[in-house]
């Protein structure tokens, strides 16, 4: 490995080298560390109720340099079956060939050889890089297809609102997609550079893998360590933003007063707190929860930190999937979803991010995403049903979290 300061933009680097190398990730904070990586010097996979101790016991005995891995992993713990997810693991950590780590308005490059590889070579591949065009993406055609259809959906929020009621489980989370023909093929950086300007407070994120890519802007922190300090920042709640200050802040109210809302966003603290409770010294939380205000959408959050000696994937094994992408109590629920959902989430409502050997890191949950294959995109969301829940309403919530992609690829 080699590494130098540079004064590039991660994003700009993939977006210029993705198509040349194959592979490509991108991963963005809303404070300002980035990183974007071409091909693969060193990969693992792992699978399984134990995906994230393998990966992080991998990381361990690799060191793979001073800056770190990138981490993707699936919702399920034996990943996606689909054929659209394929080249999509249950779970992973690579090191790019070619990289840029940004923190702190600092950027480094760093080049990494591959075990047996010429370093010659990836030089030469990285002098034939030139600064890409400005980004454009295909706009969608015809209407989209829902996954399942609309109605088939509502009747599974209904069904899934009489089982709450009847106390297994207590909360479930149903997801759903929307099939979108494009113009042509979409660059998938250009669309990660477009939910970037868009959703500046957002994990704006992406991971191509051959010929499919998922993009997206993830408003939830799933996990992130700095030595002994960790943060994670649940969501659950949501309500369109205001036109104007005075409707945005109207609207803003009513949910941090809504009944249904507090009590669903309530299961997913209280889920998340139990499952951190053992791994960690100290845990320190408001009593209540927080607007959250992003691009179209504001959320309830709870932000949550503390000291704790466990590194990040450990943290991750332990709350992975939350109340928010899974539902209460976690077993149940996802028996549930496997039952009834009827859709292969693949990695939208798993993870991405990065780690590193010393335990560090942080982790999105990949929310607000579209997977990309050709002259088409898969665009995924999903709401969490509870004892009050009305099929319409979750409908338009759904909607409501769709609508920032749907937009650019809209607009084209």
């Amino acid at each position: 490995m080699a590494a130098v300061r540079a004064d590039l933009d991660p994003l700009e680097l993939v977006r210029a080298g993705a198509g040349a190398f194959g592979s490509a990730v991108f991963f963005s904070t809303p404070t300002g560390r980035s990183v974007g990586g071409l091909g693969a010097a060193w990969t693992a996979r792992a699978a399984g109720p134990t995906r994230f101790v393998l990966l992080d016991r991998a990381l361990c005995r690799s060191s793979p340099g001073e800056v770190g891995a990138v981490v993707g992993f699936s919702f399920t713990p034996g990943g996606p079956c689909a054929p659209e997810w394929d080249g999509f693991p249950a779970a992973v950590a690579l090191v790019p060939q070619l990289a840029v780590w940004q923190r702190g308005g600092e950027s480094r490059l760093v080049l990494a050889v591959p075990a047996g590889g010429s370093p010659a070579a990836l030089l030469e591949a990285a002098a034939m890089l030139r600064r890409p065009p400005p980004p454009r993406v295909p706009a969608s055609t015809g209407r989209p297809r829902e996954l399942p259809p609309a109605g088939e959906w509502m009747d599974l929020v209904a069904r899934a609102v009489t089982a709450v009621r009847a106390g297994s489980p207590d909360k479930v989370v149903l997801a759903r997609a929307r099939h979108l023909a494009l113009a042509g093929a979409a660059e998938p950086f250009d669309v990660v550079a477009a939910l970037r300007d868009r959703c500046p407070g957002c994990h704006a994120y992406g991971w191509q893998a051959g010929p499919a890519a998922l993009v997206g802007a993830s408003p939830e922190l799933l996990m992130s360590r700095t030595g002994d300090w960790f943060e994670t920042r649940p969501l659950a709640g949501s309500a369109r933003r205001g036109a104007d200050a005075e409707e945005d802040r109207r609207l803003g109210d009513r949910l941090l007063g809504d009944p249904k809302e507090l009590a669903e966003h309530a299961f997913v603290v209280e889920e998340v707190a139990s499952h951190l409770a053992p791994l960690v010294e100290t845990m320190d939380r408001p009593p209540g929860p927080r607007l959250e205000r992003l691009a179209g959408v504001q959320h309830l959050a709870t932000p949550i930190g503390g000291t704790t000696a466990a590194r990040l994937l450990a943290l991750v094994e332990a709350l992975h999937p939350t109340a928010a992408v899974g539902g209460v109590p976690r077993e149940e629920a996802l028996a549930y979803i496997d039952e009834v959902e009827g859709i292969d989430r693949g990695w939208y409502a798993g993870g991405m991010g990065w780690a590193d050997a010393s335990g560090d890191g942080e982790v999105a949950v990949a929310l607000r995403c579209a997977l990309l294959r050709g002259p088409e995109a898969l665009v995924y969301a999903g709401a969490g049903i509870v004892a009050d829940s009305d099929p319409g309403a979750e409908m338009a919530e759904t909607d409501l979290k769709m609508g920032a992609l749907l937009d650019i690829f809209r607009a084209g």
